[in-house]
């Protein structure tokens, strides 16, 4: 990769990844995030207000995600997932945190059902919307089993070691972990997901970036597949030709609005924490809602990258995307959590799953197995993944 000559080379790049704010939204959203939450610290909002600074939370999020985005672009791999990763992590830690430190009754499972949620939501949402918008495309849809399949069963692993064992342990009582427990589930999510970035940016690369696409291409057009061929070879000329690298001034730059969106992102769940728990609660619905919330928060801009991805064709990233959001927030996100609570920054962590969350689970993983595997669907496994979503988010509200 090349640096581009300019900064305006490296700008027009900038509507594709984030959501089509612009170079000057880019610059805008964060300071004026930091302007709002100023002026709202403290105050108890309405709900047009809330309304408003909802919207100014989800366009912080778009907009933090994507200069974590360049920052990790510039300073390559595997540094730059760590990046990525990590901002994305800090997003909802700090939404979790600044809800739960409100102390409310049922604020305990708040990690759980964020956490449950952005595992629903990356497998069976992005997962499933990905592979209809790529089915529509061409019949079939192919992509490298052994990329998906490894990563599929380290987010299997980890949400059965962090969020199924709490329910059928016996040493506390309820759907906590002991300390020693917790601290053995941190450190396991932290080291699965620090070997599968090794896996992933260097040991087995091959399995994750455009090399998939082409493998995908000749086994298509071993089969006569020419459509299939022909979407998986305009994918991997559309990589090469998006290859640009920021400058310097452009990754620094990025890395102050980054600071000011983090901390915007906080502050303003901090903020709008109150009125979300009452709307919540005036509204007859669980407490669960407000996790599912914040999940949707933080996955927004993974699922709009997803879903212009697959729409190009490009549906190893996709997969890619899906879950390794899920392994990050399993993976950096209850350790994070658990330094927490050790240190009483919030309360006892509740993490294990209700018992139609784990059929929930073990559906989701028994349909995904049997997508990945074959390394080709079509339009009904994105069907059924779209399905099983529908099922949790109707017992997430009417459990």
């Amino acid at each position: 990769m090349t640096a581009p000559a300019n900064d305006d080379a490296t700008d027009a790049a900038v509507p594709s990844r984030s959501g089509g704010l612009g170079r000057a939204g880019l610059l805008v959203v964060p300071v004026a995030a930091i302007v709002v939450l100023v002026l709202e610290w403290g105050r108890d909002l309405p709900t047009w207000l809330a309304l408003l600074t909802g919207l100014v939370l989800a366009a912080t999020v778009l907009v933090g995600v994507h200069h974590a985005e360049v920052v990790a672009h510039r300073v390559g791999e595997p540094t730059g997932s760590l990046v990525l990763a990590i901002s994305v992590t800090v997003i909802e830690v700090g939404l979790i945190v600044s809800v739960m430190s409100s102390g409310k009754p049922g604020s305990d499972t708040l990690a759980r059902d964020t956490v449950f949620a952005a595992v629903m939501i990356t497998l069976n949402g992005i997962v499933g919307i990905c592979l209809v918008v790529a089915s529509l495309r061409t019949r079939v849809v192919r992509f490298t089993p052994e990329g998906a399949g490894a990563a599929l069963a380290a987010v299997t692993t980890l949400a059965v070691l962090s969020l199924v064992l709490p329910t059928l342990t016996t040493s506390a009582a309820g759907p906590v972990f002991t300390g020693a427990q917790l601290a053995f589930a941190a450190v396991t999510s932290l080291v699965v997901w620090l070997l599968f970035v090794g896996m992933q940016t260097r040991r087995h690369r091959e399995w994750f970036d455009e090399r998939a696409d082409i493998a995908a291409a000749s086994e298509a057009i071993a089969e006569g597949d020419e459509g299939a061929a022909t979407v998986a070879l305009d994918a991997v000329a559309d990589d090469n030709a998006d290859e640009t690298t920021p400058t310097a001034r452009e990754a620094w730059r990025a890395f102050v609005l980054l600071c000011l969106s983090l901390v915007a992102v906080i502050g303003l769940a901090k903020v709008l924490s109150p009125t979300l728990e009452r709307q919540v609660v005036d509204a007859g619905l669980p407490l669960t809602v407000v996790g599912v919330v914040i999940a949707l928060l933080v996955l927004l801009p993974e699922t709009l990258t997803a879903v212009r991805a697959a729409r190009r064709g490009r549906v190893q990233q996709s997969f890619n995307l899906a879950y390794g959001s899920a392994m990050a927030s399993i993976g950096l996100t209850i350790p994070v959590l658990a330094v927490a609570s050790a240190l009483g920054l919030v309360g006892q962590l509740a993490l294990g799953l209700r018992p139609s969350d784990i059929a929930l689970l073990a559906v989701t993983v028994a349909v995904s197995i049997l997508t990945v595997a074959p390394g080709k669907v079509t339009l009904l496994q994105g069907s059924l993944h779209l399905s099983i979503l529908g099922g949790y988010l109707v017992l997430a509200a009417y459990p």
